[in-house]
């Protein structure tokens, strides 16, 4: 839907890239989707969208070929990442965030100086707090667990394609949104994921309130910063660990 700017408190742009490999200007594809506030303090979903193709400036990986099916013939003729970046991520009338499922990945190519260095929302991040009771957490899974309201099937395929993806993630930021406040999504995103269960190894499927203290302590020195993140949370909460100090941010330059 399109709302009159005079009743848009915020808006927050939607990002899915597609890459030609794991370089750092490898963006073969970006997508975008708009979530707006209301003035009645609702978040929805809007008409603003587009996906434009990049030129990453090398071939495109037959691994990530497989995955998006874009072709080097496709982009030959594309611009830059550089060119196309500052007017998707720094849109007229601006952003009060950005976000991306798994927003890492996207933070990888979308750096500070591209962003104008605009926060960012993880939904991934996000909808591991909300909807803890859900079993699968991926773009696609939650999509097809959740059934959002007014999703058009259609406009969310194929998927691993930019805009697809983007159109997809923005149903779940708009629940997300209206079930929590921006401020928690965007302090939930600075963290490492709150993982509902152990994911693998002897407890898997567990939660954690079911550990052990020994098990939760093994699991604090694991390799996995979401899993140690969950174990120390839990082991916090039954006061068996200090209170963790405040993260470093992750890039404190804009370069």
């Amino acid at each position: 839907m399109t709302l009159e700017p005079s009743r848009v408190l915020a808006r927050i742009r939607v990002i899915d890239l597609e890459t030609a490999g794991t370089g750092p200007h490898d963006v073969c594809e970006v997508g975008w989707q708009d979530v707006v506030r209301g003035a009645d303090g609702l978040w929805r979903i809007t008409d603003e969208r587009g996906a434009r193709l990049v030129n990453p400036g090398r071939p495109i990986s037959p691994e990530t070929m497989a995955v998006h099916h874009i072709l080097d013939a496709h982009v030959a003729d594309a611009p830059l990442w550089k060119a196309v970046a500052p007017g998707v991520l720094q849109p007229e009338g601006g952003v009060v965030a950005l976000a991306a499922h798994r927003a890492a990945f996207e933070q990888r190519y979308c750096r500070p100086a591209l962003t104008g260095g605009a926060p960012w929302i993880c939904t991934w991040k996000c909808a591991l707090r909300v909807w803890p009771e859900l079993m699968r957490f991926s773009n696609q899974m939650l999509r097809y667990q959740r059934h959002p309201e007014g999703l058009v099937h259609e406009l969310g395929l194929p998927a691993h394609r930019a805009l697809p993806d983007a159109y997809v993630t923005a149903h779940h930021l708009r629940d997300l949104l209206n079930a929590a406040s921006l401020e928690d999504l965007l302090a939930w995103s600075g963290e490492p994921g709150l993982l509902p269960r152990v994911p693998a190894g002897d407890h898997r499927g567990k939660a954690w309130r079911d550990l052990s203290d020994t098990a939760l302590q093994l699991l604090a020195k694991d390799r996995d910063r979401d899993v140690r993140f969950s174990a120390e949370t839990e082991l916090r909460r039954r006061g068996e660990q200090p209170d963790a100090p405040p993260p470093a941010p992750r890039q404190p330059t804009l370069f």
